[in-house]
């Protein structure tokens, strides 16, 4: 493998239209060339997973992006997202604890796949704090980034973390395009950002089938465990706020579940609930369309949103049937 700093040294500064075009298609779009089913556990599962994870590699270079001039609406539009500093901290974490993770694995193939998603995390951060600097938004410091005590905890809640954070920013990276609240520059500039957390819960949902195919039959039931412990966990945090101080004492509000309420923030668009859903699913159907159909999706937010949807309509349906019965039993009593 080679180092991390070597991909990134061999970034391209101004790559032409048609190599960006190229890259993109090439980071969406990828299927095996081995036959037959790609089962977890099995070699040519985890060779595909980190084969996947290297060829779908996008080399956009965060120090080049060109950012928008905005006008002062949307501006301030973008500067009051309750968003920026829990973004830019948890990318920091993400990285931290990846690259944790990855020296702890001894095959090669995930070392490497676990290893450069530690990297691109670092690019997430790099690009987060170009657009702050950009468009001059107040930030809190930043806190240490200290190496999680609990390499394997920290690894879960951040892959989990980011399998319910992409699937709702999926919805609403969709919803802001189509309200017209963000110019397209600005839309098209974090589109490859997207299109990577995609790749990295495909890459974690992978990692996890595989993790739980290998370990030790004895070890199993204590590491189900664990991540029904980090889903319990999870479920906390969304319900809480995040607040830090900045060098004045200044206290920032932030939002740890801004992916499920920002809808009210991305667009002026009156969207219901089922409706914006709704959404998620397509987009997050349609931004997974493109990577072999072999390897396994993350399920858990989009089986709970289609149950959820699946009793709305239910509810809705005997609704309206309960208030045409009741209708009709009142015109009879007159």
């Amino acid at each position: 493998m080679k180092s991390l700093a070597d991909i990134y040294n061999h970034l391209p500064d101004a790559p032409s239209e048609k190599t960006l075009a190229k890259a993109d298609y090439e980071s969406r779009h990828w299927s095996s060339a081995v036959p037959g089913p790609l089962k977890p556990g099995s070699e040519e599962h985890k060779r595909a997973v980190a084969q996947m994870f290297r060829e779908t590699f996008n080399p956009y270079k965060p120090s080049v992006i060109d950012w928008p001039k905005l006008d002062p609406e949307t501006l301030h539009r973008i500067t009051s997202l309750p968003i920026w500093d829990i973004a830019v901290q948890t990318e920091g974490k993400a990285r931290l604890r990846m690259a944790a993770y990855a020296n702890m694995i001894d095959d090669p193939d995930m070392k490497d796949a676990l290893s450069r998603n530690a990297w691109e995390e670092n690019r997430h951060k790099e690009v987060l704090s170009k657009l702050v600097e950009a468009y001059n938004i107040k930030m809190a410091s930043e806190p240490p980034y200290i190496e999680p005590k609990d390499t394997e905890w920290a690894y879960l809640v951040t892959g989990f973390s980011e399998c319910v954070d992409s699937f709702f920013a999926f919805g609403l990276f969709a919803l802001a395009e189509r309200a017209g609240l963000f110019p397209m520059e600005l839309i098209e500039t974090f589109e490859p950002v997207m299109q990577e957390e995609c790749r990295h819960i495909l890459l974690f949902a992978n990692w996890l089938a595989w993790h739980r195919a290998t370990m030790p039959w004895w070890k199993r039931p204590y590491f189900e465990l664990r991540v029904w412990a980090v889903w319990a966990f999870l479920a906390y945090e969304r319900m809480d706020l995040a607040r830090s101080m900045d060098e004045e004492g200044n206290e920032h509000t932030q939002d740890n579940n801004f992916t499920v309420n920002g809808a009210k923030d991305m667009t002026n668009m009156d969207i219901k609930l089922p409706d914006l859903m709704q959404l998620c699913l397509d987009e997050n159907d349609r931004r997974f369309a493109g990577y072999d159909h072999r390897l396994l999706r993350p399920t858990t937010m989009p089986n709970l949103v289609r149950f959820g949807l699946g009793a709305y309509k239910l509810w809705e349906k005997l609704s309206s049937k309960l208030h045409h019965e009741f209708k009709g039993a009142k015109h009879e009593a007159a």
